[in-house]
């Protein structure tokens, strides 16, 4: 997967985001997930705008597992239904759902500008609430593969809002 990862840019120049040992955050299933979301985002990208709208309904869909994955995964070691993380996938899935409308009715460039966007803030993001969250998930026992927690007397529910670990910083 690293080859399309590292897909070359569009003749546009538009950035495209390499899957690089940075954006990994020490949780395999959760850096395959991410390694998916790069290629995906990197196609939108070297994809003319007039053929964006399969891929980036795709792209969406996968965004929206992405997140339910880790928000599954947050619910079962301890975070509250409303951490910041969690708001935080929300708001992100908002501004990406509200992109379709638009690019239907007057902004063929609006696919290109939001995937662009997402280039600048996906490594902030796995490095700052993804790292956290994985290093929460391997510190209470909690295997992502199976999504079981090894003891699960060792997580009190509902007890944490923070973004990948007990608060935001």
């Amino acid at each position: 997967m690293d080859q399309a990862a590292n897909a070359p840019s569009s003749p546009s120049a538009s950035p495209n985001l390499n899957w690089t040992p940075q954006l990994e955050t020490g949780d395999a299933r959760m850096d395959h997930t991410h390694e998916e979301f790069v290629v995906k985002l990197n196609q939108l990208l070297v994809t003319p705008q007039d053929q964006q709208l399969p891929l980036y309904r795709e792209f969406l869909d996968h965004t929206i597992e992405h997140f339910a994955q880790e928000e599954r995964w947050m619910l079962a070691t301890g975070f509250s239904e409303d951490n910041c993380h969690a708001s935080h996938h929300a708001t992100i899935l908002e501004t990406m759902r509200a992109v379709i409308p638009h690019f239907e009715s007057e902004d063929p460039e609006i696919i290109t500008r939001l995937a662009e966007a997402l280039v600048e803030w996906f490594p902030q993001h796995a490095a700052s609430m993804d790292a956290g969250l994985a290093l929460h998930l391997k510190a209470v026992g909690f295997d992502s593969q199976t999504e079981t927690l090894a003891d699960p007397a060792a997580v009190r529910p509902a007890s944490m809002s923070g973004c990948g670990s007990v608060t935001c910083s």
